[in-house]
């Protein structure tokens, strides 16, 4: 039986073409997944209720219009068509759009907000 030699050389070139690949691919993440699972996951989700509503296809939705979520009456009040600027408008300041609302949370950076935003956007039917 003959056994395959392998270069050390070339071993070691195997390696770390596939580690830089694998890390290259991971630096190719969505920043504005990134940062929503860094930001907001902490009271929301794509997909369920938590603290917060679910969030998949807010982008183009009504605000307070999930209807088995339990909203705040300034919300419900607010009657805001979810989109780029009334978006950005309430990640930086929910108490702007709807005073007294139930979200204390807001997302000073305007790069996170645009990331944040592009990617609920990209979570949305077309």
């Amino acid at each position: 039986m003959t056994r395959l030699r392998i270069p050390l050389a070339v071993f070691v070139f195997i390696v770390v073409f596939f580690s830089f690949r694998n890390s290259t691919q991971a630096g190719f993440a969505d920043p504005g997944q990134t940062t929503f699972e860094k930001r907001c996951t902490g009271c929301h989700s794509l997909d369920k209720n938590k603290e917060g509503p679910r969030l998949r296809g807010i982008y183009g939705r009504h605000s307070a219009s999930v209807s088995d979520f339990g909203y705040s009456a300034a919300l419900k009040k607010a009657n805001l068509l979810w989109n780029d600027d009334s978006l950005n408008k309430w990640l930086k300041d929910p108490e702007s759009l709807a005073p007294d609302n139930d979200m204390a949370f807001h997302v000073s950076d305007p790069k996170e907000r645009e990331d944040i935003i592009a990617y609920l956007k990209s979570q949305s039917p077309k």
